[in-house]
């Protein structure tokens, strides 16, 4: 099959281009920033410079790429540190996820392009109420907190856009798998514990996310697939683990008033009131053996010293 990854050098991207190609795809990558061309050559893909945001450029990619499949992972997550300003922080991602996915959705239409993947997120979208873990058919957030309506909304926006169009949605957990961010943050005791620590993550290794979506591509859509690990878990107990494992100094505890008043409500939401995610559709429908079934081996292969 030929493979259109749009974002093939970012974080999932450059885990996906080789596995794809394993499975015996023909992967043409798209990047914005000319010096990633050579990462994507180099990793068997052929690259091509677009920027997702302007629409005749997506529509001339396409067609003349002529995939047969579209794989969009297109985000601007890079360094993200300021949940104070929650909707800030992400409006080019959310930009991506509106208008970059239109214009991919437009050219696909046009050029007779029947499978479209797309990139979601799962543990900022469903309902804060009721159990733990949710699965794909729970109820998504109706009244997300002020700082991350826009973000929220656009996640929305592309679940239901290209579901409506016969796509296929991966509601990612948060990847981990490289030195980012969070790593850094951790490290340095700058991510505590708010309040109870009760808010639930669910995490997927960047490997065991990529081999999902190569799977994704064998179904027919519509489809939503929760593509996260086996153990969603309460910061409170995770998140002492990876500091551990970093050789980092035990995350402090801080009270919500105290977190809300540095970080913002986002951020205290996230730790206090989120909800993980099942992989049991995904497993079951896709196939899918992940290579680390949870978060727990996960850290130790990824950051052990």
């Amino acid at each position: 099959m030929r493979v259109l990854v749009v974002g093939a050098s970012g974080a999932i991207g450059t885990r996906l281009v080789p596995q794809l190609i394993a499975r015996g795809h023909e992967v043409i990558g798209t990047h914005r920033s000319p010096g990633h061309a050579g990462r994507i050559r180099d990793l068997g893909g052929e690259p091509v410079q677009v920027d997702l945001l302007d629409q005749p450029v997506v529509r001339r990619t396409v067609l003349a790429a002529a995939p047969d499949a579209i794989i969009h992972q297109a985000t601007a997550l890079t360094d993200l540190r300021d949940f104070k300003h929650f909707d800030r922080s992400f409006a080019q991602t959310n930009r991506l996820r509106t208008e970059g996915t239109d214009a991919l959705l437009a050219a696909a239409r046009e050029a007779g392009v029947r499978r479209f993947i797309a990139q979601s997120f799962a543990s900022t979208l469903y309902e804060r109420s009721g159990g733990p873990v949710k699965t794909e058919e729970d109820p998504l957030d109706s009244h997300p907190v002020a700082a991350m309506r826009e973000t929220v909304a656009a996640m929305r926006y592309l679940d239901e856009t290209v579901t409506n169009a016969g796509g296929i949605v991966l509601r990612y957990g948060g990847f981990y798998g490289e030195a980012d961010g969070l790593i850094e943050t951790v490290r340095r005791r700058m991510f505590p514990i708010v309040g109870s620590g009760s808010g639930v993550s669910s995490f997927i290794h960047l490997e065991d996310a990529a081999a999902a979506t190569v799977l994704a591509l064998e179904l027919d859509g519509p489809g939503v697939f929760n593509v996260v690990d086996d153990e969603p878990a309460a910061v409170r107990e995770w998140l002492p683990v990876l500091a551990d494992t970093l050789g980092a100094k035990p995350p402090r505890r801080v009270p919500r008033w105290l977190a809300r008043l540095v970080a913002g409500e986002a951020a205290v939401v996230l730790a206090t009131e989120s909800r993980g995610a099942s992989n049991a559709r995904a497993k079951r429908e896709l196939g899918w053996n992940l290579r680390w079934p949870t978060w727990r081996e996960g850290f130790a292969a990824a950051y052990a010293p």
